[in-house]
């Protein structure tokens, strides 16, 4: 693995976490995307060479949905750029970690992404993402 991609957090608005995140980082945010197989609404700030990620559901029933009605607005997710995901899932199947899905799918921000499940990396959702354009 290489460097911190971005930290996803949910929140239950989206244009509140904005405003917030936008005077906690003196800036403004960058990018929104909806990524309709995730059921979620994301927005992007750039911070230093990592990002944060917002995330808002878009569907009672969604994944952020109901990671916040258990455990309320915070930290979802770590990413992790990765060269190779396929490689890297690979190597992580190997050494015992849990993906949470068999293959990469497209994600936010022009990425290919893979979970790993929080039981095998100590209560932590990770995600793993390579963007669409290093792929060859």
């Amino acid at each position: 693995m290489q460097k911190i991609e971005h930290i996803g957090i949910a929140v239950k608005n989206l244009e509140a976490g904005n405003a917030l995140f936008e005077k906690l980082l003196g800036k403004a945010h960058y990018k929104i995307e909806e990524v309709a197989s995730e059921k979620v609404k994301t927005s992007f700030f750039q911070t230093g060479d990592s990002k944060i990620e917002l995330l808002e559901a878009t569907d009672p029933n969604s994944p952020i949905a109901k990671f916040i009605e258990k455990r309320g607005e915070g930290i979802h997710h770590i990413a992790f750029e990765v060269s190779d995901i396929h490689a890297e899932m690979e190597r992580l199947r190997n050494e015992g970690f849990i993906l949470l899905n068999e293959q990469p799918k497209r994600g936010a921000d022009n990425k290919l992404v893979c979970f790993l499940h929080p039981k095998s990396a100590n209560g932590v959702l990770v995600e793993l993402c390579q963007s669409l354009l290093e792929r060859g």
